[in-house]
């Protein structure tokens, strides 16, 4: 007897590995605010310092310094794309390489929405520099949806390549 996955199983795995990144990014944020005080530093490595500062924007702070619309605006976007991969995620349970990139993407999603409806903005606390340029300030969350795009080009450009049927 053999027993199929159904969609719904699927799904929920990659769901449940969403859900976890969203509480390990959520973990990490409550961690440092209660550890550190706003713009406080401390160093860890030569290139890497933990730091508590607050993005009302996008990635790299883009419209940061906008009146107080984007909130709203990039917590509808998040929601909405959230609810896009949810879908594609029910779609195509299977494509293990997509699912991985979709659930990265949504797990960090989620984690920066929950900022910015808590609290207004993100929470960012990872700092890479070198010398004294310093990367902008990011978190789990932003690690995941960055990891997670990556996979999904590789992932896009790998099927693009695939071989031409001879005729």
């Amino acid at each position: 007897m053999t027993t199929h996955s159904s969609p719904l199983t699927g799904i929920t795995r990659w769901l449940g590995i969403a859900l976890i990144l969203v509480i390990l990014d959520q973990i990490t944020k409550i961690a440092v605010t209660s550890t550190f005080t706003y713009g406080e530093s401390m160093p860890v490595t030569p290139f890497f310092n933990l730091v508590l500062v607050y993005n009302k924007g996008a990635a790299f702070s883009f419209l940061a310094s906008e009146s107080g619309w984007q909130r709203h605006f990039f917590t509808i976007v998040g929601l909405g794309t959230s609810a896009f991969i949810i879908y594609l995620l029910k779609k195509n349970p299977g494509q293990r390489l997509l699912s991985w990139a979709l659930t990265l993407i949504l797990g960090g999603a989620i984690g920066n929405v929950i900022d910015r409806v808590l609290y207004g903005h993100v929470i960012d606390f990872l700092d890479v520099y070198i010398g004294s340029w310093h990367w902008p300030a990011f978190n789990i969350a932003d690690s995941a949806i960055c990891i997670g795009a990556v996979l999904f080009v590789y992932d896009e450009l790998r099927r693009g390549k695939k071989p031409a049927s001879s005729t």
